[in-house]
């Protein structure tokens, strides 16, 4: 008769539970559907083809209402409710940080559109390193429009106010 060993129990809880995340399981389970949702940008104003190398929206409250919810149903399962992340992909409150404490406004607003490029960038064209995808690009999936109306949201949340 062998004896239970919980030491070996414990090892073998964490290899499934780090097996399931790998597969992507775990994803489904804690996150559930991940399907980009559509933004309804319909009360928008209509930005055009050519990407703006700046926020439009910023302060605009029609765009931080469909931001917020454009963010909720497309970036929270990764980036965390109400943008304050729990550890698996960057905490967005703090995506601004470093252009707070610039006294400068010149330095400040070369600062802030720095950012701006940054964030449009990386959403549209995604992340990947070494080959894993870290975050999928949203580029076709989302308009412009949406994408900015995202980082109008992600500017009321911001961890150090400018």
């Amino acid at each position: 008769m062998t004896s239970f060993d919980p030491r070996a129990a414990r090892k073998a809880g964490i290899l499934l539970a780090a097996a399931i995340c790998m597969t992507g399981a775990g994803v489904a389970w804690s996150h559930g559907d991940v399907t980009p949702q559509a933004v309804d940008t319909s009360t928008l104003p209509k930005l055009g083809t050519d990407w703006r190398a700046e926020n439009p929206f910023r302060g605009n409250d029609a765009a931080i209402k469909v931001g917020t919810s454009a963010y909720n149903q497309n970036c929270a399962r990764c980036h965390g409710i109400e943008a304050i992340s729990g550890g698996i992909a960057p905490d967005l409150r703090k995506l601004d940080n470093d252009c707070a404490p610039l006294k400068d406004a010149a330095r400040k607003t070369a600062c802030v559109k720095e950012m701006d490029d940054y964030f449009l960038t990386t959403v549209r064209h995604g992340r990947t390193r070494n080959g894993a995808v870290y975050m999928p690009p949203f580029e076709g999936v989302m308009n412009q429009e949406a994408i900015w109306s995202i980082k109008a949201y992600l500017e009321t949340r911001r961890d150090k106010p400018l």
